[in-house]
């Protein structure tokens, strides 16, 4: 995205017209886009950012350094009654929140010498919103669950009309079961990206891992623990070829659709749509109690109460998943039940999960 040439606004000057105020809004909003670029954010998040300080100061009868506690009071409620969603209206109190710290922390002299104002926070504890994520727990299926879901749904993919996607689809959920991949850091890997020479199992090169607050991807190597490895070996060996003549090129999509593309002939890369549409298919057919309710997250939220179930560490799981805090790494946690009563966890469920368990915590030391 281009950025508006700013002028330096550190030396005091008089704004005697309300061209001059808007003007010196438009810097300090400028400034603030400036900052987050230097800090690596993606033009995205810069511009949903600046939307959403620009919507908040429509509703103002001032400037933006005028804001209040009641005017962000009254904008977060006519968001909600609007019937914005939850994580709508928390990332844009978030967004006014840092925005302000921004101009508070750089700028607060500047704007009283010029204008006589005092910036003050409007958004609080009060008025913030929750986290979606208290808002929104996501509770995953059982161990049994799953088990009954995913061993009907392999036992299916031999005898589907349309066999190679059929498996593509189980594969990629599998990934998400096994391995706690969100959906656009699977359906995003390429053939390169299975690196079976590093580590006992191998390891996945996820390239386009979500960086925290907008920062861009946030690549990381996930090693192919819990059956993975032996998931994409059958991918690997048994399908991909199937799909068309790219299967040894090392840029070609790990999870491709069935069209090529005209000018190199190789596999297009699958589209979200098709890979939820197939869980949820899959769904509704072996585990109709969960229909609607089991997405792509959902079997991450799994993944980690599976195994942090099995014993593996807080701080593995949270490297396996990619997530920058700790927290966010417990949130995604839901203990078996008798956690509850005191009584020791279940172990893996056979011994080569224990290993492979135990190889993990080595290899992350």
């Amino acid at each position: 995205m281009a950025l508006a040439v700013v002028r330096n606004i550190s030396s005091a000057r008089a704004l005697p017209t309300q061209r001059d105020i808007e003007d010196f809004e438009q810097e300090i909003v400028d400034q603030f886009a400036l900052s987050m670029a230097a800090a690596n954010l993606t033009d995205s998040h810069i511009g949903n950012a600046r939307a959403a300080i620009f919507e908040f100061a429509r509703t103002l009868n001032g400037p933006l350094w005028t804001a209040s506690c009641d005017d962000a009071d009254r904008f977060l409620t006519g968001l909600r009654l609007e019937g914005r969603a939850h994580s709508t209206r928390v990332g844009k109190a978030g967004m006014l929140a840092y925005f302000y710290d921004f101009v508070i922390s750089r700028y607060q002299g500047d704007i009283h010498a010029l204008t006589g104002s005092v910036v003050q926070q409007p958004i609080d504890e009060y008025n913030r919103p929750s986290s979606p994520v208290f808002a929104n727990v996501r509770i995953p299926p059982s161990d049994a669950e799953v088990d009954q879901l995913f061993g009907q749904w392999r036992t299916s993919v031999s005898e589907a009309r349309k066999y190679l996607p059929a498996a593509r689809n189980y594969f990629a959920a599998s990934l998400w079961r096994r391995l706690g991949l969100r959906i656009n850091e699977a359906r995003m890997l390429d053939i390169r990206d299975w690196r079976p020479d590093l580590g006992t199992f191998g390891k996945l090169h996820v390239r386009h891992g979500k960086g925290s607050r907008g920062r861009g991807p946030k690549p990381r190597l996930v090693p192919a623990i819990n059956g993975a490895d032996r998931l994409i070996d059958w991918w690997l060996t048994d399908v991909r070829h199937q799909f068309g003549p790219d299967w040894s090129h090392p840029d070609a999509p790990l999870l491709p659709s069935e069209r090529h593309d005209e000018l190199t002939g190789h596999c297009t890369r699958i589209n979200h749509s098709s890979l939820r549409a197939g869980l949820a298919s899959a769904t509704e057919l072996w585990l109709p109690a969960w229909a609607g309710r089991l997405t792509p997250h959902v079997l991450r939220h799994y993944c980690a109460s599976s195994l942090y179930g099995d014993g593996m560490d807080l701080k593995a799981l949270q490297e396996l998943l990619g997530h920058e805090w700790l927290s966010t790494t417990t949130r995604y946690i839901k203990p078996r039940e008798l956690h509850l009563t005191g009584e020791k966890p279940q172990v893996a469920s056979s011994r080569q999960e224990v290993e492979g368990l135990q190889r993990y915590y080595q290899l992350t030391a």
